[in-house]
């Protein structure tokens, strides 16, 4: 995808969260992060889009820690968090391309890392905020829930700091049953960190598939994984160690 493209899912998103977010109330429970309310989900998305904001507009390059949380509810939260989203779309539409500053996965660019990370880091939130509602998820694109599956197998994950390890090495595979071309990835376990690559490069213990959205969404353990064969173990062990710590 291009760095329009992530905006643009950026701005929709933001808009979408804001909007279940009002439709729910502040001390309506979300379901899929048992231990917030919606006024946690909108103080957390808000301050990131702030945190990731300040990187690009004021040229950071080297990393800071996010800023406090604010001390507001109803609908001044909500005004707080559409106040920061709008800030960090024009930041991101009117950043040069060749703008310099942190980042913490590889990337074309800083801006193309940006603009993809608060992409997805905006659609998973607004799903949060759509089951605290509680009525029918919006859908998300083909084309975008192949790519988080693809920043989140091949960025987060190839980290040293993922905990989805095996004693004994292991083959995961991951499915996208819906994409133009077949979308697979073979995700290498052992006792390090998973190796993930584009393909069916290997023969698989366990194939997790189904639709791209659906795939994405319980990659990130918002969704049950939509169909399992082979080792159900392994799909466990996803969901068991997958949760991921930003830096």
């Amino acid at each position: 995808m291009e760095i329009s493209e992530h905006i643009q899912v950026v701005d929709r998103e933001g808009q979408l969260l804001a909007r279940a977010a009002q439709q729910a109330g502040p001390d309506a429970k979300v379901p899929s992060c048992p231990d917030w309310q919606v006024r946690d989900l909108l103080r957390h998305t808000g301050m990131v889009h702030r945190w990731a904001t300040a990187f690009v507009a004021e040229r950071r390059t080297s990393y800071r820690l996010g800023g406090e949380l604010p001390d507001l509810d109803g609908d001044a939260l909500v005004d707080w968090f559409r106040e920061g989203h709008a800030t960090l779309v024009e930041t991101l539409t009117t950043a040069p391309p060749d703008v310099e500053c942190w980042a913490f996965l590889p990337s074309p660019s800083p801006l193309a890392f940006w603009a993809r990370r608060q992409a997805n880091e905006t659609t998973v939130h607004r799903v949060d905020a759509e089951s605290a509602r509680g009525e029918t998820l919006s859908p998300i694109g083909t084309a975008s829930a192949v790519d988080g599956i693809e920043e989140l197998l091949l960025g987060f994950h190839a980290r040293e700091r993922s905990r989805v390890r095996s004693d004994v090495p292991r083959v995961l595979r991951v499915r996208a049953t819906d994409a133009p071309q077949e979308w697979s990835w073979t995700v290498r376990l052992s006792d390090g960190p998973p190796v993930a690559e584009r393909g069916a490069t290997a023969p698989a213990d366990c194939e997790v598939s189904g639709q791209a959205a659906r795939l994405y969404l319980a990659l990130w353990n918002r969704l049950p994984f939509p169909e399992v064969r082979g080792d159900a173990s392994l799909a466990a062990l996803w969901r068991e160690k997958s949760a991921i710590v930003m830096r």
